[in-house]
């Protein structure tokens, strides 16, 4: 049956393309953050493990959004570890780097994801495609604070 909800084939294709790229950014996000929950050491093991497990909880849940709204649109959602890799832009972890460096590459990551949720936003806001417009939005929030949470870990203390 033919989709009609007021956005063209040619438009749900492109933003489902970006979709697809925020999808893949999300997924290898989510996965180099659970990588580093159960990877970290140091003095900061607790304070880090519980804040990488609220990350990739919160990522595991937008994997699922981003890739209905794909669905939505008509167009399938990738789903491998090899569509993913084609896709991202976010660097796989292959090591297991220090505590300290685990936080700077996740803020690259957390930047990474909103800078693609930002570059898709113009497709849907030319389509009137609110609801992707409205979890972009949703998504480059959280990616922010995310960022500067991380990124305040690596930042000497004030005063």
């Amino acid at each position: 049956m033919a989709i009609d909800i007021g956005i063209s084939a040619e438009d749900r294709a492109k933003i489902a393309e970006g979709l697809s790229r925020l999808l893949a950014d999300t997924y290898t996000l989510y996965l180099k953050t659970h990588n580093y929950h159960w990877n970290v050491t140091g003095p900061l093991f607790n304070t880090l493990h519980a804040m990488f497990e609220q990350q990739y909880t919160e990522l595991a849940t937008a994997v699922d959004e981003i890739a209905e709204r794909i669905r939505a649109l008509g167009h399938f959602a990738p789903g491998s570890y090899k569509a993913f890799s084609k896709l991202t832009s976010v660097q796989e972890e292959e090591g297991v780097p220090s505590a300290e460096e685990m936080i700077r590459q996740l803020v690259i990551g957390q930047e990474t994801v909103a800078r693609t949720a930002r570059e898709v936003f113009p497709l849907a806001d030319a389509a009137h495609d609110e609801p992707t417009a409205d979890l972009l939005t949703q998504r480059m929030q959280i990616h922010e604070k995310n960022a500067w949470m991380l990124r305040s870990m690596l930042e000497p203390a004030a005063g």
